[in-house]
């Protein structure tokens, strides 16, 4: 089984930005994590603060991975290609924030994305990205 896990805007700043929402662990440190894990599946990980190479890599996944876990970060409240670009590939895709969104600004509350994601997991800090590869892994059982 393969996993694509995307990061959008501001996540490579994952233990540095906001620890007190965010944490104080990289998202590299936690990558590790995950790969022990599930050692059984290869995870794949993209990170980009630009809006049409998030895009790019949806589209790629498409056909090459089993899921996609997709963390728009601000994009998720703004970006309607994005959402398209889900809704145009086959491969499942989950929603994940590590904060929880619906506790936030008003602003954050809206997803563009979800309509078209199997499912959405936020809230449980980076812990969100585990659970989103076992609900993957679960759906591949099927």
């Amino acid at each position: 089984m393969k996993i694509l896990i995307i990061n959008g805007p501001n996540l490579n700043l994952l233990g540095k930005r906001e620890p007190s929402i965010y944490g104080s662990s990289s998202f590299e440190e936690y990558l590790n994590s995950l790969k022990s894990i599930f050692p059984k599946i290869t995870l794949d990980y993209f990170q980009s603060n630009h809006e049409g190479e998030i895009i790019d890599e949806i589209h790629k996944a498409d056909g090459n991975y089993n899921g996609v876990v997709l963390n728009a970060a601000a994009y998720t409240h703004t970006s309607v290609a994005i959402a398209d670009s889900i809704a145009a590939v086959s491969v499942p895709v989950v929603e994940v924030h590590i904060s929880n969104i619906h506790k936030r600004e008003t602003f954050r509350q809206k997803s563009f994305i979800a309509p078209y994601c199997v499912g959405s997991i936020s809230g449980f800090g980076l812990d969100s990205y585990r659970l989103a590869i076992f609900s993957l892994e679960s759906r591949s059982l099927k």
